[in-house]
């Protein structure tokens, strides 16, 4: 047990997050030169890999439902730590950082990681099988989060511009958190079958090869991993924003594209998980993680920078703009025409990826 820990311990995984804070603890509070920047945001994107390592190591010993609920939360903190970090001193300049980091993971998973998943799917087998039920309810809850927090805020008038007003942020926030638990019941206690792989045939596939649960002792490992790690993405991310924020601005990019990034970021290991399944035909469990990060960005984030507007100054901008909500409107269409069948082909997942292009 011993050699096993020890072992775990000098992977990169293991590895990586004392090191990064080793790193945020030489570079905190200094302004960094350009190569600096590139080797901390090396360390920044490491951490965050290594911080879902060792929260799917936690999930895996826990089990379901907790094992989803441990690892969405844990990306979910990533998401938060960065937005609030970056919004502390950006005022105005940050208000609509949180709406554009969530739309952009919705687009991303929705889009990117549905329509790779799908083309992937379907160029191994000819035709990408799913559970139209379950992929149909996670939709619809995607759609629902989405309508309610980003789409709603543009059209309400107890506050001037696309904001909610206190009572209306605390209605969001709940109903979210709502729609996410009920969800999450869903998909792992009353109704687990919706959500497994199925087959070409469309036979439920209910037994899958999982390795054995990690030790108690492996599983507090990377307990106390996944608190460091967390601590250095947040700490990290203080360290480099201000020169992704000038290098947006150099760039002559909208700020918009800072929400990019950090949605990119986040959903890496998702994005490489969902290919992962989809090439071994269990693209169900693809869709699984794509529209459930979709979700978990909406459901949780949300409350979360809802709650964070309490010491945060400046305004939360929350509403879409007119094209925005364009682009969200036929992600809904297209994904509903692609869930209904069960079944794609190629073709659907890439009118996906076209829209995450656009």
């Amino acid at each position: 047990m011993i050699a096993g820990l020890r072992s775990t311990v000098l992977r990169w995984t293991g590895l990586l997050p004392i090191l990064a804070i080793v790193l945020l603890a030489l570079t905190w509070g200094r302004t960094l030169p350009a190569a600096l920047v590139a080797v901390v945001s090396c360390f920044l994107a490491g951490a965050v890999l290594a911080a879902v390592h060792h929260a799917e190591v936690i999930a895996h010993r826990v089990g379901e439902p907790f094992g989803s609920l441990i690892l969405a939360v844990a990306v979910t903190i990533i998401e938060v730590a960065l937005i609030v970090t970056l919004m502390v001193d950006g005022g105005e300049k940050n208000a609509g950082l949180a709406r554009d980091t969530v739309f952009a993971a919705v687009m991303i998973t929705c889009n990117g990681i549905v329509g790779l998943s799908l083309l992937v799917g379907s160029l191994k087998r000819r035709v990408a099988v799913f559970n139209p039920e379950g992929t149909g309810a996670a939709l619809a809850t995607v759609t629902t989060l989405a309508g309610l927090s980003l789409v709603l805020p543009t059209f309400t008038t107890t506050t001037p511009g696309p904001r909610f007003s206190p009572p209306q942020l605390v209605f969001a926030a709940l109903a979210a958190l709502t729609l996410y638990g009920l969800f999450v019941a869903t998909q792992t206690v009353r109704h687990r079958d919706y959500f497994l792989p199925v087959t070409s045939a469309g036979k439920v596939i209910d037994a899958e090869d999982h390795a054995d649960p990690p030790s108690a002792q492996a599983a507090l490992f990377s307990l106390g991993e996944l608190a460091l790690a967390l601590i250095a993405v947040v700490g990290l991310a203080k360290t480099v924003s201000p020169t992704i924020e000038s290098g947006v601005a150099a760039a002559g990019l909208p700020p918009s594209v800072v929400g990019v990034v950090i949605a990119l970021l986040v959903l890496l290991p998702e994005t490489i998980a969902a290919v992962r399944a989809a090439r071994r035909d269990r693209v169900q469990t693809s869709l699984n993680l794509g529209l459930g990060s979709a979700m978990a960005s909406i459901g949780l984030t949300i409350p979360a920078v809802a709650l964070a507007t309490i010491w945060l100054k400046g305004p939360l901008v929350l509403g879409l703009g007119a094209s925005d909500m364009v682009l969200l409107a036929l992600t809904v269409v297209v994904g509903t025409l692609t869930v209904i069948p069960g079944r794609a082909t190629p073709l659907q997942g890439g009118v996906h990826l076209a829209l995450l292009a656009a």
